[in-house]
């Protein structure tokens, strides 16, 4: 079968990245998602380690559809009766962009109506009382081709289970992972995060240096679904567990202006149970001292929607720039839409890349400092 993993725009080659790196080899990767063969053992998996991926999705099919009966007759010959099961609850989403078929209300409702044909003869049912788990079907349009899919996430990934509270403005989980991976950070060296806020960025770090799977603490729809083993569960769990590195000294500063800010962050960290890896400090910017030689800033400052002061972003962009061009062994990551940054920080980035943090536009600027030499 197939699975597919979507992606925010601007993050698909690190989720591709990511997949390799879990041993999936026969990927194809397009605007929004990367599609990849799997068995039944890899929807637990997926779910459960991917750091940047915003769902995984079942593919039960794909096919050209320009009438709405053509719709209907090839949605009904889907295996539908091989993972919905008979008392399962199951809505039906849509999306449709340069399509026939672009009345996205009739699309589900046929979606809808198929669906339940092709399990009346399954079940030999005329009615369902949908009171049992969460299948999430979603058919999507583009260019007369439709995909169907059932959403064996749930909750989106961002949603780790560890944030209990949240400060303005919230960088997603997913997004912090994804700087992260897009860095040159890695366990063996400090990070720094000035504007921790509540804790995301090294929160995140942690749970990769530790190498602790980002969906552990939470559920999954699919864990409910009675036509997968809840044995594929367990075993991935266990697996999971297993896998963690609670040896390796993990070494991440992480402060922020608001004191409120810390404390929150200091809760997350210790539901993620990686309190012992962040050293967690309230402190304005302008008295941050860097000592280390060699270490990692990945930072989300805040910017103007956030503060609504166009000169205090200016001066906060200054002092970061005063402060961290003195240490230049260390690499900068900053995630920000102010258009005018590398002028404020006073100098231009090796890199940039444009990204989303939500509906904001932005970009990740990439300094890249002098490597510490090999051991």
């Amino acid at each position: 079968m197939e699975l597919i993993a979507t992606a925010t725009f601007g993050l698909e080659a690190v989720i591709k990245r990511e997949l390799q790196a879990l041993g999936y080899t026969d990927l194809k990767v397009t605007d929004g998602k990367i599609t990849f063969k799997a068995d039944k053992e890899d929807i637990p998996k997926a779910n459960l380690w991917l750091r940047a991926a915003d769902r995984i999705l079942l593919k039960l099919g794909e096919f050209e559809a320009r009438s709405f009966n053509e719709l209907f007759e090839k949605t009904k010959a889907l295996p539908w009766e091989n993972w919905i099961s008979r008392e399962g609850k199951f809505t039906v989403n849509g999306k449709s962009v340069k399509s026939q078929l672009f009345s996205i209300s009739d699309c589900q409702a046929i979606v809808k109506k198929a669906v339940v044909e092709k399990l009346k003869e399954k079940y030999a049912e005329e009615w369902f009382p949908e009171t049992g788990p969460e299948f999430t079907i979603q058919v999507s349009l583009l260019k007369d081709v439709a995909t169907l899919t059932i959403d064996t996430s749930g909750k989106g990934l961002h949603k780790r289970g560890y944030r209990q509270e949240a400060v303005e403005a919230p960088l997603k989980e997913t997004l912090a992972a994804a700087m992260i991976n897009l860095s040159y950070w890695n366990k063996n060296r400090v990070l720094l995060d000035p504007f921790c806020g509540s804790g995301t960025i090294p929160i995140e770090a942690a749970l990769r240096g530790r190498n602790i799977a980002p969906g552990l603490n939470r559920k999954f729809a699919s864990e409910e679904w009675p036509t997968l083993d809840k044995a594929l569960w367990k075993e991935a769990r266990v697996e999971a567990l297993n896998a963690i590195d609670h040896h390796t000294p993990i070494h991440i500063m992480a402060s922020d202006i608001e004191p409120k800010a810390i404390s929150t962050a200091k809760e997350n960290a210790i539901q993620a149970g990686v309190e012992d890896c962040i050293h967690f400090s309230a402190q304005p910017l302008d008295q941050l001292q860097i000592h280390k030689k060699y270490g990692v800033v990945i930072t989300n400052p805040p910017y103007g929607e956030r503060i609504g002061d166009r000169s205090e972003i200016s001066r906060l962009y200054k002092t970061m720039g005063h402060i961290l061009r003195k240490a230049p062994t260390w690499s900068v990551y900053v995630l920000t839409p102010e258009e005018k940054f590398e002028s404020l920080y006073g100098a231009r980035a090796h890199r940039k890349r444009k990204l989303y943090n939500g509906n904001i536009k932005v970009d990740f600027y990439q300094y890249y400092g002098k490597r510490p030499p090999r051991n």
